[in-house]
């Protein structure tokens, strides 16, 4: 995955932010769509990365100076990566949130149930659908993965 140049932009601003502890400067997290990567540049090479709760993010390392981040699941966490050298040099809080490009909701009373439109309407799933619209999409896509897995075998 390549990074757009205003993404790219963005990152290296927010990462030189995070290193610039003097600058009392109030900055947004980074945002992660859920269940998207995204691929991070860093200024110098890590030698650990943390991350504060990997139900909400994970972090993939590449290489040294080349992370990606995963959304998991939306809320907000941290990621602190310390040089080779133990020192944090970047401790960054990270929000995941829905993906909401091309995406539909419909309400019925109280419940809810969410569609990707991409260009055809179908359903998908999201964390506060209804709970047996969700069931029976995920019912679904579990039998459509088992074909899928059973045709792939039985080559």
């Amino acid at each position: 995955m390549v990074l757009r140049p205003a993404v790219a932009s963005l990152l290296s601003t927010i990462f030189f932010l995070a290193a610039s502890p003097d600058m009392a400067v109030a900055k947004a997290p980074l945002s992660v769509e859920m269940d998207q990567a995204k691929v991070i540049e860093l200024e110098k090479p890590a030698g650990t990365v943390i991350v504060g709760n990997p139900a909400i993010v994970d972090v993939q390392v590449l290489s040294s100076s080349r992370l990606v981040l995963t959304g998991k699941s939306s809320g907000i966490t941290n990621v602190v990566i310390l040089g080779e050298d133990g020192e944090a040099f970047i401790d960054e809080q990270v929000s995941v949130q829905t993906f909401e490009e091309n995406t539909v909701r419909v309400y019925r009373q109280a419940s809810r149930s969410t569609y990707a439109c991409t260009p055809k309407c179908v359903p998908t799933v999201t964390v506060g659908d209804d709970m047996s619209s969700f069931s029976a999409v995920v019912q679904q896509q579990t039998q459509r993965q088992s074909i899928v897995e059973q045709a792939a075998g039985g080559n």
